[in-house]
Formats: structure tokens, C-alpha cells, sequence
């Protein structure tokens, strides 16, 4: 592991720090941010996502693919999970907490806020991040990239249509266009850019290419990320700050959701006799958010300054310690499962 992934915690705790502070020192500053818009996409945050996105991007081998029958239980597993399970089951919490347990606390409109944010999150794998966790838990790489590999594909033509579906059903208007616009954005260029980018390489210098581009321009996605959680917490800095109970509200079904689907997802594997390798990875797949995407779709709907867009921001505060504890969780509990490459 790199140093940054080793600190990851400490590093976005800073950033969080960071980003709060400055948001009130300097309002005027993160206003001038704010509005940089064009099309409804804030300039600044899509060249941070950008660049957190493209170098892993570079990494999806659609070669893989030809391997996806190889070994599917765990593929299946992670499917099932992260399209037919998932977001629907965070819509369900979204709208059980938000209109119900705590509609004494929050008024109708920024209900509907939060349950659009928390739908985004439930609707967006995890697509960069997944690495470092199956990188935590010594997961099988290969399979990882070829679940990663699956889940891009599927998400380009799945998200925008069940993000819609889920909005519609809890009554929040559906911008088609913006959100579609926002998918090419966020997930088709990228993809599409690190395809192009890893075909030449392969081309000119094989893997061994592949893996030193990476490298050389890794250190930009980390701070990509480092910048995008400054910037997220800048701009809601002073909402974060004055309203700590509502922080703390939006975490509860998130924390729900997140710790359910890891052990709903790391039972079926041990179920189904699914070696810890790759079962450790699948269960990290389907509870990490491609939280990039949902920030950034969130800001593009509804704007810097609204419900959803809090809401993805409060996923990644939620995010970077869940999901070190279910690391740890799942190194103390690897002899649960077989060890090896036998998975069928």
C-alpha cells in the first residue's frame, strides 16, 4: 500500500478540516467556485472528479470481461447486490427515516432533498475506491478488476434509468436531460478516455506500461480527491457547521444501509462456499459508493447548495470509516471462508 492509502482516514479527516474551516473564513472564495457553472455542472468539482476517476479508469481492462464466466459466483453475488438489491433498499431508508422517523425534525422539502441524495449514493458502485479495500483485505486483484470491469459497463446504461425509476416513485421531479448529461460526463468520457489512453499503452509498451502510467499519474487522483472533499465541505461548510443534528440524521440510514448490504453481501459468499479472496472484495464492491458520481450528479440536478448534494457529502464523511472497519472486520474473519482459487 502507498502512504496515502495507508493514512486514507487521516488524510480526508484533513481535508474534511480543511474544507469547513476555509468554507467560513473564506465564503466569498467558495461562492466564486460555486457559481463557475456551465450546463448545470460546476467547473471546478467535474475537473476534481476527473481526476480522481480517469487514472482508475486507465486501470479497467475490457479484456476481463472474456473472463466473466470463469469463476461467477462471486460475480453473481456482487450483481445481484449492487443492482437488484441496493438501491432500493437505500430509497427504502431514505424514505423511512426522512418522511417518517424523523419528519418531526426536518421540513417536507429537505426531506425530499436528502431521500434524492441518498438514492444517487445507493444507485452508484463503487468504482475507484474498491481497490483499496480489496488491496486492505489481500483480495484477488484480478477478479476485482474483472467485478469493477462488469459493474462500469452495466452502470453506463443502468444508473440514469434506476436513479430516474427511484425518483419518480418517491415523487421528486426528474430532470432526464441533466441527468443523462451527467452520466456522459462522469462515467462514458472517463471510460471511454481511459480505454483510448490503456490501448495505446498496451500497444507501445504492454502492461508493463499500463501499470507506469498509472503511477506517474496517480498522485493527481489523490489529490483530486483530497481537493473534491475540500471543496464539498467548503461549500457546505456553513449548513454542516449550524445544523450538526441533520448531519447526524442523514448518517443514520446510510450507516443502516452501508453495514447491511457488507453483511448481507459477505453472507451469501460464505454460503455459497465463495473463497475469502474473492469474497471479501465482493462484499467491499457492494457496500462502497462511487460517491464521485453521486456528488457530482447531485450538484448537477440540484444544485451546490441543496439537500442532495449535502447528503453525497455526508456519504463521504460516512464512507472512509465504515469502510476501514469492515476491513478489519473482514481480515478477523477470514477463516470463515476457504482460502485459494477455487471459487466456481
Amino acid at each position: 500500500m502507498t502512504l496515502f492509502e495507508r493514512w486514507l482516514s487521516l488524510w480526508v479527516a484533513l481535508a474534511i478540516g480543511a474544507g469547513l474551516l476555509l468554507g467560513n473564513l473564506m465564503p466569498g472564495l467558495f461562492g466564486a467556485l460555486a457559481s463557475l457553472e456551465v450546463a448545470s455542472v460546476n467547473l471546478p468539482v467535474a475537473v476534481l472528479i476527473w481526476a480522481m476517476v480517469y487514472p482508475m479508469m486507465v486501470g479497467v481492462d475490457f479484456g476481463s470481461l472474456r473472463h466473466i464466466g470463469d469463476k461467477p459466483k462471486g460475480l453473481i453475488v456482487t450483481l445481484i447486490v449492487n443492482w437488484l438489491v441496493k438501491p432500493f433498499t437505500m430509497a427504502a431508508l431514505g424514505v423511512l427515516f426522512f418522511n417518517h422517523v424523523f419528519a418531526g425534525f426536518i421540513p417536507p422539502d429537505d426531506a425530499q432533498a436528502y431521500i434524492a441524495g441518498v438514492i444517487l449514493l445507493g444507485a452508484a458502485p463503487c468504482t475507484a475506491m474498491v481497490f483499496v479495500w480489496s488491496n486492505l483485505t489481500r483480495g484477488d486483484p484480478n477478479y476485482t478488476l474483472v467485478q469493477v470491469s462488469v459493474n462500469d459497463v452495466i452502470m453506463v446504461f443502468a444508473f440514469a434509468p434506476i436513479v430516474a425509476f427511484l425518483l419518480g416513485v418517491t415523487d421528486i421531479a426528474v430532470p432526464w436531460g441533466t441527468l443523462i448529461l451527467s452520466v456522459g460526463l462522469y462515467v462514458v468520457i472517463p471510460l471511454l478516455a481511459g480505454y483510448i489512453t490503456r490501448e495505446r499503452l498496451v500497444r507501445d509498451g504492454g502492461e508493463d506500461a499500463v501499470d507506469a502510467f498509472r503511477s506517474r499519474v496517480q498522485p493527481f487522483s489523490m489529490v483530486g480527491l483530497l481537493a473534491t472533499v475540500v471543496l464539498l465541505f467548503g461549500f457546505q461548510g456553513e449548513v454542516i457547521l449550524d445544523r450538526p443534528m441533520v448531519i447526524a440524521m442523514i448518517a443514520v440510514p446510510l450507516l443502516i444501509q452501508s453495514y447491511g448490504i457488507f453483511f448481507l453481501t459477505y453472507g451469501a459468499a460464505k454460503a455459497w462456499n465463495i473463497p475469502f479472496n474473492i469474497a471479501a472484495p465482493c462484499a467491499m464492491i457492494g457496500t462502497s459508493n462511487f460517491f464521485e458520481l453521486a456528488v457530482a450528479v447531485a450538484i448537477s440536478l440540484f444544485g451546490l447548495g441543496s439537500g442532495a448534494a449535502l447528503a453525497t457529502v455526508v456519504g463521504v464523511l460516512v464512507e472512509v470509516p465504515v469502510m476501514l472497519s469492515l476491513v478489519a472486520f473482514a481480515n478477523a474473519t477470514r477463516h470463515w471462508f476457504p482460502e485459494g482459487e477455487g471459487a466456481k
